[in-house]
């Protein structure tokens, strides 16, 4: 047990050294701004596809589940927006999309790292006298960080809609009361977290994706491992993250 204990706070401190050296080329990962540009796509823009099917049906399910909850009460329809609309921008619209793209994102980062290691394609940058660091981790985690909050919002506007239309659709609530709900309860803090939450989030996924891919030993099956563990660990960082924050700002 102290021995699995000291290896877990070992990688811990060697992802942090990684991460205090990946910042620390912050000047020079911006003079690759063609490669973070390239990033914020692929991490982004490519992502949105799937983001937004996941985001639909999650506030779907959320509507038809309050709207069971609460029909037996004696709480207007207005109480299911007034439910839903926040859960989906406090919770769902950020971790939904979070768990995702650890899959998508993160498994990617490492695998593409992964490889680049072991096929010693690293090397051969840094004997180009470019630093590998700057080239290749940061811009990914600097374009996690920024487009990670707009996938957030698209999440959240994508999920409430559906929410909305199913609630009337489905002849559990008119949209009219959804709306109403939603806004009489409506608190500006609520996006501010949700945006919070995914900007840590997208800052997890793609460092811990980028660490575990730059340290892949083993050949093809050092690849598969540590594909496996950025994901894994990018998933537990994230529900970490989640209660963290969770306690810190609300």
């Amino acid at each position: 047990m102290l021995r699995k204990l000291t290896a877990s706070v070992k990688k811990l401190g060697q992802y942090a050294i990684f991460m205090v050296r990946a910042f620390s080329t912050t000047r020079e990962a911006l003079s690759h701004r063609q490669v973070v540009w390239s990033q914020m796509v692929r991490i982004g823009v490519d992502s949105l596809p799937v983001v937004f099917l996941a985001s639909c049906f999650a506030g779907v399910v959320t509507t038809l589940q309050t709207a069971y909850q609460l029909k037996n009460t004696i709480l207007s329809e207005e109480a299911v927006g007034a439910v839903v609309v926040p859960t989906l921008m406090l919770e769902m619209a950020a971790l939904i999309p979070g768990m995702i793209l650890a899959s998508r994102v993160g498994a990617s980062i490492a695998a593409e790292l992964g490889t680049m290691k072991v096929t010693e394609q690293i090397d051969a940058i840094e004997a180009m006298g470019l630093n590998s660091v700057a080239y290749l981790v940061l811009p990914r985690v600097i374009a996690g960080t920024v487009m990670f909050p707009s996938i957030y919002v698209a999440s959240a506007l994508v999920s409430i809609v559906a929410g909305g239309l199913a609630g009337e659709w489905l002849g559990y609530l008119s949209i009219e009361s959804f709306i109403l709900g939603a806004r009489t309860y409506f608190l500006p803090f609520d996006p501010f977290y949700g945006m919070t939450k995914s900007m840590a989030f997208g800052f997890l996924i793609t460092s811990v994706s980028c660490w575990k891919g730059f340290h892949a030993r083993g050949g093809a099956q050092g690849v598969g491992v540590a594909t496996t563990q950025a994901v894994v660990v990018s998933c537990v960082a994230i529900l970490i993250a989640d209660y963290v924050l969770a306690e810190l700002l609300l």
